[in-house]
């Protein structure tokens, strides 16, 4: 059965053809942007906290895999419920809510005594991420004036900024002042709450809008296809989002524990190096989006996972110096996979951008904490080293993207 369809369709009037017809909304992109970077930047100190958790309650690396796995596993289960709920019916003041969650998960982890309550900041953290993404996503999309893979790359981009910074942070604030100068970045969080603010009356605005205009004409678009084949080109997406982000849990979860391990570097120094790590990240996501939108989805995405792979089989076997540009290689080229992959799925059920935003998003956050929690077993069972023998093999599973339809606008 041939998947590959270059045939003209007109799709039915809707929102999203009446967003094509407007301008990017610089303003609400550039909010909603900042507010990913500053929720996914005090996200990100969860992972730079690591180190100095596992020293103060003697935590193993599966109990540090426990905390990604309480935080990521909340997300994933939460984000496909709410893109559905406000599939159905959108909440423009969610965002704000959202962010407060992740304000408190902050200040929790700042003073939590025990282990269960830094599991218990994990999963307020991870409540926030599950309110946040999905309809954030579906905001990026309506500011993009069709521009889809763009607004979604400089969407992406915040938050991988954001994730990016944290370990810097964490270097040069957290570790000389300890766990609870965490608390001082609550300043940080009522920005994004007064950010999101702005965007939820822009978004509800906006629907206020679209429901007194009258529907636009339909234009042309991407021919549909069979709900089956839908069923099998999402399960093939789901598989290379679980290749990304099981090697990323690897990377990101465990990073500084490799290279203080392997290079007996300090704990600052560690982080910098992730902090390089994620950068690189940071800008690799910048790209998939807008080369997407010229080319195409399906290539970016065969070259972002399966590209890596080289540098993915040849990182445990590296020097200090290497390990930094392989990881800075990696971190680049993998990043741009998840712009176009979204993108790539909302463009398959344009009618059901929070489902498909939440499940993506869900599985992915999913994966991740997965991800950490196996790793961290394996680590304890064996040595970090050896796990990174094994993740590098993951990349490889990129070799599926070939069963991906070439979806062009006709």
């Amino acid at each position: 059965m041939s998947t590959t369809t270059t045939t003209t369709t007109t799709t039915p009037p809707s929102l999203a053809a009446a967003v094509s017809r407007r301008p990017v909304a610089v303003g609400i992109l550039a909010a909603i942007t900042g507010s990913h970077l500053v929720n996914d930047m005090m996200q990100s100190l969860i992972l730079a906290l690591y180190p100095i958790l596992k020293g103060q309650f003697q935590l193993s690396f599966a109990q540090v895999g426990l905390i990604t796995l309480t935080y990521q596993l909340t997300a994933s289960l939460f984000q496909p419920l709410i893109g559905l709920r406000t599939d159905r019916r959108p909440a423009p003041y969610s965002l704000p809510m959202g962010m407060a969650s992740t304000l408190c998960g902050l200040l929790l982890l700042a003073y939590a005594p025990s282990f269960v309550l830094v599991l218990a900041a994990a999963m307020l953290v991870g409540i926030g991420s599950a309110i946040f993404h999905p309809e954030s996503s579906r905001i990026a999309r309506l500011a993009s004036g069709g521009r889809h893979g763009l607004s979604q790359s400089v969407f992406q981009v915040g938050g991988n900024t954001g994730t990016a910074i944290g370990p810097l942070i964490a270097a040069a604030v957290i570790v000389p002042n300890g766990r609870t100068s965490v608390a001082w970045f609550a300043g940080a969080a009522l920005i994004g709450i007064g950010l999101l603010s702005y965007v939820g009356r822009w978004y509800q605005q906006h629907l206020a809008s679209v429901a007194r205009a009258p529907r636009p004409a339909a234009a042309p678009g991407i021919a549909p296809l069979p709900p089956r084949t839908v069923a099998w080109v999402v399960a093939i997406l789901l598989v290379l989002i679980f290749s990304k982000y099981f090697y990323i849990a690897g990377l990101s979860s465990y990073y500084t524990f490799y290279l203080i391990q392997k290079f007996q570097v300090s704990v600052q120094s560690a982080q910098l190096h992730l902090f390089g790590f994620l950068l690189a990240s940071a800008v690799g996501t910048l790209i998939g989006g807008p080369v997407g939108d010229r080319i195409g989805r399906k290539p970016v995405i065969w070259a972002s996972i399966l590209g890596v792979a080289p540098f993915a089989l040849a990182l445990p076997y590296a020097s200090l110096g290497w390990t930094t540009v392989l990881t800075m290689i990696i971190g680049f080229v993998l990043s741009s996979a998840f712009s176009a992959i979204l993108v790539y799925a909302q463009e398959l059920m344009p009618n059901r951008i929070g489902t498909v935003s939440g499940l993506f998003f869900g599985f992915a956050f999913g994966m991740g904490g997965l991800g950490a929690a196996v790793l961290g077993v394996l680590a304890d069972h064996t040595s970090i080293l050896w796990v990174y023998q094994v993740i590098s093999f993951l990349p490889l599973l990129g070799i599926v993207a070939a069963l991906l339809p070439s979806r062009r606008h006709a």
